[in-house]
């Protein structure tokens, strides 16, 4: 699981990104322009980003810069055939580069490429550290036994740090897109991980879902 932005303003394009992106357990942060796009990396801790080249305003190739100067790998997006562009982008400093129109598949590969170069095994702060892999968790020092859906809940939580993220949205990346029973699901089990790790582990934002914020003391 990921947090991948995408910058597009292609709607169509966009939509159907996000489906195949949900689909395979990441989030997902979509933006029309350069101008979206920079207010999400300023607000949002981001895995991969996906650049459309050719958008209105501040172009893909001028804002690449700012995710590579936060080690964010990026992918370019474009129907820019030219080899000249491929070389260019490339030499700005970008993972990879595919063309319009692309596979899914295709693109969900390279992301899954970048990601198993470039994403971290754990998170950790003053609080919590979670192992990805070993799928443990640590308050502190002392581990604490999750269930598999806890601890999927809470790894969508963390790997997505300061970020928002509604009921349905949860749903969708824990429960997957064919879940069919009560989104007050997510509800029973933050209350569970509270019970756990702490009642002021996971925030409530009123009306728009659940948030966790990195610790800095414990």
């Amino acid at each position: 699981m990921a947090c991948i932005l995408f910058a597009d303003d292609e709607a169509s394009i966009r939509d159907m990104l996000a489906r195949h992106l949900r689909l395979a357990g990441h989030t997902c942060l979509m933006a029309r322009d350069g101008a979206e796009a920079r207010q999400l990396l300023e607000n949002h801790p981001i895995d991969v980003a996906l650049l459309d080249i050719m958008m209105p305003g501040e172009d893909g190739f001028s804002l690449a810069p700012a995710f590579l100067e936060k080690g964010i790998p990026v992918l370019f997006l474009t129907a820019r055939t030219a080899v000249s562009d491929r070389v260019y982008g490339l030499r700005l400093g970008a993972d990879d580069y595919i063309l319009k129109p692309f596979e899914p598949a295709e693109l969900l590969a390279r992301i899954d490429v970048i990601l198993r170069r470039t994403m971290k095994n754990t998170y950790s702060d003053a609080l919590l550290t979670v192992d990805f892999n070993a799928r443990t968790v640590h308050l502190g020092q002392e581990p604490v036994l999750l269930t598999a859906m806890e601890f999927d809940l809470l790894a969508q939580l963390v790997q997505c740090e300061g970020a928002v993220l509604s009921r349905e949205k949860l749903l969708a990346q824990v429960w997957g897109w064919d879940y069919t029973g009560e989104s007050r699901t997510v509800d029973v089990h933050v209350q569970r991980l509270r019970a756990k790790l702490g009642a002021d582990v996971i925030e409530t934002v009123y009306k728009r879902g659940y948030r966790y914020t990195r610790r800095t003391e414990a």
